[in-house]
């Protein structure tokens, strides 16, 4: 038998895998952006840039690459071996690996038919058009630089029957310059700052009562959350039939604590938007707290520990979320649930907490609460010179309400069934009668 011999060339060619193409944003690129990125990277949104075009993105491909091989990008920081969370922000090798790729081949655009759609917003909103829009009569003023007390502002609802809030979402003008905002429904049975602040008029109320000692209401009076507003942090959408309750006749009250952005003055004018449920709901989403307001941190310590007093729940409920909050020094934030009868079990762990990027961290598989379960928990501090964001490493730190002071809160969310009120769920359940021995 004759060998026919190919040419050279041919036959590498022939040898040879062929050339895996390169990712192009039309096909590739876009729709991890679309479903990771765009929410917080579009107009008035806390990312620097937009990426809602090719035209957009394509000068950032590279600070892309950088941030999502390093993984600051997108922003989360839930240690891997405690719990999964439905809302979890972290990219999946492969499409690290795809966006790494695009930067390397130029960044190309790709082809025309593979181009997808962008997402749509309601404009102004992350959340859809909402029922309810509530706002103060006008903005207010911050400083280019300074200290701005916490400001409450008491907005009524307008409300002439009960509802029950399904999505929420709170939104300030100027990002710049606002820390958070939390929004209180204030009852119309609540007296909390009644006949101190004026409807839609900023007030910083007084630190003391008359007798002179310090006043224990600041923080809500008593009243539930509704939402928090934080950098980076997404609005609240609970699950069909779940829902929070505002009784007719509520007031708003924001709490909002600005920080002067220290490059001009401006104005924030912060709303809230609201969806109802259409339907009453089967259970009722309530927003909780295990904390710690008496610690002192010393100064220097790099590593300073400080554990909540533990809540303890009165009646079974289900645990849905956490919203861990500290301040410029807070450094690592845990949570932990005792069981009755059963060994503690960690839950959440941030190992490195970031303060402008304050994130919920929604339970994948919701656990339920038995009466007597404990939720517990420890944050770390870093009050040393190597924290390269503590104001003051030399001073003894203790709680306080502006940045350079600390705070040591574990807000967390549960549900419980919607026909209890809120005090049948702090009321605990009658002890079982006990049975007379026979003599």
């Amino acid at each position: 038998m004759k060998l026919r011999l190919l040419p050279l060339p041919l036959a590498l060619t022939t040898l040879l895998p062929a050339a895996v193409p390169a990712p192009t944003y039309n096909k590739d690129i876009q729709p991890i952006l679309a479903t990771r990125c765009v929410s917080c990277h579009r107009t008035g949104e806390i990312g620097p840039m937009e990426f809602s075009s090719y035209a957009k993105v394509r000068p950032w491909a590279k600070s892309i690459k950088q941030n999502v091989l390093s993984r600051r990008m997108p922003p989360w920081f839930a240690d891997p071996h405690y719990g999964k969370f439905s809302n979890d922000r972290s990219m999946p090798q492969a499409e690290i690996d795809l966006l790494a790729k695009w930067a390397d081949a130029g960044a190309p655009e790709g082809l025309a038919k593979d181009k997808r759609p962008q997402p749509v917003f309601v404009e102004g909103w992350n959340i859809p058009q909402p029922d309810l829009v509530v706002q103060a009569p006008k903005p207010f003023p911050i400083p280019k630089e300074g200290k701005v007390d916490y400001q409450y502002i008491v907005i009524p609802t307008g409300l002439t029957e009960d509802k029950w809030v399904e999505t929420v979402e709170a939104r300030p003008t100027d990002r710049s310059v606002v820390h958070h905002i939390v929004i209180f429904v204030r009852d119309p049975s609540s007296n909390w700052l009644r006949g101190e602040a004026e409807p839609g008029v900023a007030f910083v109320p007084p630190r003391l009562r008359p007798d002179g000692k310090p006043r224990s209401d600041i923080g809500g009076g008593g009243n539930e959350i509704l939402t928090i507003y934080t950098p980076g942090n997404l609005p609240d959408r609970w699950k069909p039939g779940q829902a929070k309750f505002i009784r007719a006749g509520s007031d708003l009250v924001l709490q909002v604590h600005y920080t002067p952005n220290g490059k001009n003055a401006t104005e924030d004018h912060s709303r809230v938007g609201m969806i109802f449920a259409k339907q009453p709901p089967t259970e009722r989403v309530m927003t909780l707290t295990v904390q710690n307001d008496r610690f002192a941190i010393p100064p220097g310590d790099p590593n300073y520990q400080v554990d909540a007093r533990p809540a303890r729940m009165p009646n079974q409920a289900t645990l849905m979320s956490f919203f861990p909050h500290m301040h410029l020094r807070g450094k690592a934030f845990e949570y932990r649930l005792k069981m009755p009868g059963q060994e503690v079990e960690t839950l959440l762990r941030v190992p490195k907490y970031d303060f402008n990027w304050q994130l919920t961290y929604r339970l994948e598989k919701p656990l339920v609460l038995p009466a007597g379960a404990q939720l517990e928990a420890s944050a770390w501090f870093d009050n040393s010179p190597n924290n390269p964001f503590n104001p003051d490493p030399k001073d003894t730190v203790r709680f306080g309400e502006q940045s350079y002071e600390e705070m040591m809160i574990g807000f967390f969310d549960i549900v419980f069934d919607a026909k209890l009120s809120r005090n049948d769920f702090f009321r605990p359940p009658p002890k079982p009668a006990v049975k007379p021995v026979a003599e």
